[in-house]
């Protein structure tokens, strides 16, 4: 018989290979505060050795990433966080702008197929940005409803 005042040994253990969690430890009970442990209790007497505990093998097609986290063990994006990223952008894009157009406040004179006038220098150069925009931007818009329609006709037929 064994003498319950005595400290035990620690039960034998085998490496864990890698990709391999450790078995999850008890839950601990009546300590007050977190982390501490309660005393062993003395472990019944083994009528002979005992093998060594190997831990489950998992596939890898059944490990699965906690939620919220991707399989590379980041954190996955939301909508919300590319909403708030993209207000981020923009509101440093306006700070910018401001700048830019502080910076340029003197007016200049433009010519234009026999038009002429006085505007600031800054919003001369928005404008003309702005007008490069839309010029790449109306025909890209087209493009993609021509995809669009030209994927809806010839794809496959909903049931």
């Amino acid at each position: 018989m064994t003498d319950p005042n005595q400290p035990h040994p620690p039960p034998p253990t085998a490496p864990i290979p890698e990709g391999i969690a450790p078995p999850a430890l008890p839950p601990t009970e009546g300590t007050g505060f977190a982390g501490a442990a309660d005393p062993v209790p003395p472990a019944p007497a083994a009528a002979g050795p005992m093998p060594p505990a190997t831990p489950e093998r998992t596939s890898p097609e059944r490990t699965s990433p906690a939620p919220g986290f991707d399989s590379r063990g980041r954190v996955r994006g939301t909508k919300v966080s590319g909403l708030w990223v993209g207000l981020i952008g923009t509101a440093l894009f306006l700070i910018l702008l401001v700048i830019f157009i502080a910076q340029n406040s003197h007016r200049v004179s433009l010519h234009f197929f026999g038009w002429h006038g006085q505007f600031s220098l800054a919003l001369t150069i928005l404008l003309s940005a702005v007008i490069g925009v839309l010029l790449v931007a109306i025909p890209g818009t087209a493009r993609i409803v021509q995809l669009r329609r030209a994927l809806r006709q010839n794809g496959p037929r909903a049931g």
